[in-house]
């Protein structure tokens, strides 16, 4: 399910009572309001005024539900503590187990709390509308790397390399032994000089597969990062135009190095 439908979905979620838990928590490591793990702090806090509300309205119904979604919020950022980004953004259902939407995002998120009958989904859609789902496409001479982003998080990083003896374009996911993508390959088999001279042709054999990503991705928009000839020369071959092109190499960057220098200019 594509961000937005999430979105049109969650929009349409509502209960008789108040039991629906939104969360909004900056866990941004570089914020100096964020030092030492502060956001565990702000989670417990918040987490306590809406339960102290609770309680002084007498309604155990209520906070029983309340209870039931807290113990949920909490396991599940203690079980990701080591993995958090810029923000997390929760809605959960606390009378029963049919809405349970987490997102680790790599945006800004201004800390809030609230407790009612639907989810409050005004900070998600306006971090949407800045971050929608994108593709970063980084073309490289024999090698086309892709990040599949929503919401500035990776959420697939793929790389395709080009066949001079089949002349086609295969998918590789290289990952090391810790899941993270490993260096470009070295040993590719040697390309001859007119694929660089006629590049347009090239990496004519990557367009179907760029625009089928964009249809099985849900992607608004998509970037593209490379050397100014490459990156040129891949455009050229696309029906579509993309949101941005910048002449910067960044196929052996890390993923969360290439969004900064592409999604957060």
């Amino acid at each position: 399910m594509t961000i937005n439908k999430e979105i049109e979905a969650l929009k349409a979620y509502t209960t008789i009572d108040r039991s629906v838990l939104s969360i909004y928590l900056n866990t941004n490591p570089a914020d100096p309001e964020q030092l030492n793990g502060a956001w565990a702090i702000h989670l417990k806090s918040g987490l306590k005024r809406i339960g102290e509300y609770i309680e002084a309205s007498g309604d155990e119904k209520e906070l029983k539900a309340f209870n039931h979604v807290k113990e949920k919020v909490k396991n599940e950022m203690e079980k990701n503590s080591l993995e958090l980004r810029k923000g997390a953004v929760i809605f959960a259902s606390g009378a029963n187990d049919d809405l349970w939407s987490v997102h680790y995002v790599q945006v800004p998120v201004k800390t809030n709390f609230y407790w009612e009958n639907h989810p409050v989904t005004e900070q998600l859609e306006y971090m949407y509308k800045a971050y929608p789902e994108a593709g970063i496409i980084m073309p490289s001479f024999g090698e086309v790397r892709i990040l599949d982003t929503a919401l500035g998080f990776v959420r697939d990083d793929v790389t395709f390399k080009y066949d001079p003896v089949s002349e086609t374009w295969n998918e590789k996911v290289k990952l090391d032994s810790r899941g993270k993508r490993a260096a470009a390959d070295s040993k590719t088999a040697v390309l001859e000089p007119q694929y660089r001279v006629n590049a347009s042709t090239f990496y004519k054999g990557m367009r179907t597969t760029i625009e089928q990503l964009k249809k099985k991705r849900g992607w608004r928009e998509f970037h593209v990062a490379g050397e100014a000839e490459m990156a040129n020369a891949f455009t050229d071959t696309l029906r579509d135009s993309p949101a941005s092109c910048i002449y910067k190499n960044l196929n052996n960057s890390k993923a969360n190095e290439v969004i900064n220098q592409i999604l957060e200019k």
